[in-house]
């Protein structure tokens, strides 16, 4: 037993002395640098750091101002192009519906336009007076009847008061207006008379040549008449606004009195009656817009 104690012993002392031969054979390097080693290093320099281009000074969270701007452009673009679509959209949708109740109102109660017609226009005073400084003055008076029918069955007209003016050639001859407002019933004929007159009138030395060379001819003066008024048009129990409209009535020729183209101011007590078998009248729209009337 002695004798395994000892070995044990001496194995545990071989093992300790084995390490510390290891231990002893182990070599540190040096904490100083080698001289040839700082050589190396110092001969040997990296390469340096590719170049990079050169950028303004701005924060990083800042976006680019030119891209911003382009946004912005393009969200602008975006929408006018929208309201643009929407709008066409818009009256689009307005005009279909309303070429539809416009169907469906011609179908259903076949509208059309009232008619006028001259039955009279008597002139009964028509003096061209030259006075002493070589100037010309017209005095007129006119009397006219004028008929208008409503050709439909179920509307009615609601008409206000009639500017009427007697043009000859584009000259005012004479003007007069029917004060008041009258309702044409469906299928009925409704008679408008009114008087119509110019005093004392200043006309241009051309005009006043150009009528005494109409009034010698067979012919006689030819008149235009012009009447402009509002009207109201109701369908059953729909009343629209009124809108203005204005019937011009051409191919009227008409004589005057005898003694009314001298140069003094005669008076005749005789009227002459016109010529209106040929006359025509047509009645236009009138759209006013701001200032303009179309």
């Amino acid at each position: 037993m002695l004798a395994d104690t000892a070995t044990a012993t001496t194995t545990v002392c071989r093992r300790f002395t084995n390490s510390d031969s290891k231990m002893t054979d182990r070599v540190y390097p040096s904490s100083k640098p080698n001289g040839n080693t700082t050589a190396a290093t110092t001969n040997t320099r990296l390469p340096p750091p590719p170049s990079k281009a050169q950028q303004p000074n701005r924060h990083p969270y800042r976006p680019n101002s030119v891209t911003n701007q382009r946004t912005r452009r393009r969200s602008r673009r975006g929408c006018f192009c929208l309201c643009c679509f929407w709008s066409v959209l818009i009256i689009t949708l307005l005009i279909l519906i309303s070429a539809i109740a416009g169907c469906i109102l011609y179908l259903l109660y076949r509208p059309h336009r009232p008619t006028f017609s001259i039955a009279s226009l008597k002139i009964s005073e028509f003096n061209l007076t030259t006075t002493a400084d070589d100037t010309t003055r017209l005095t007129s008076n006119l009397n006219l009847t004028i008929s208008t029918r409503n050709p439909n069955k179920k509307i009615t007209f609601y008409y206000d008061s009639i500017s009427i003016t007697c043009l000859s050639e584009g000259t005012q001859v004479a003007n007069g207006n029917f004060a008041n407002s009258f309702v044409s019933n469906p299928n009925n004929i409704t008679i408008i008379r009114s008087s119509l007159s110019s005093n004392s009138q200043l006309l241009e030395t051309e005009t006043v040549n150009r009528m005494r060379s109409d009034l010698k001819k067979k012919s006689g003066l030819p008149l235009k008449l012009l009447l402009d008024t509002k009207v109201r048009v109701k369908i059953e129990s729909i009343r629209s606004k009124k809108i203005g409209i204005r019937i011009k009535c051409e191919g009227i020729h008409s004589l005057i009195p005898k003694g009314g183209s001298g140069n003094s101011r005669n008076s005749s007590s005789s009227s002459v009656a016109a010529t209106v078998s040929a006359a025509k009248c047509k009645l236009d729209l009138r759209i006013k817009i701001w200032k303009w009337t179309f």
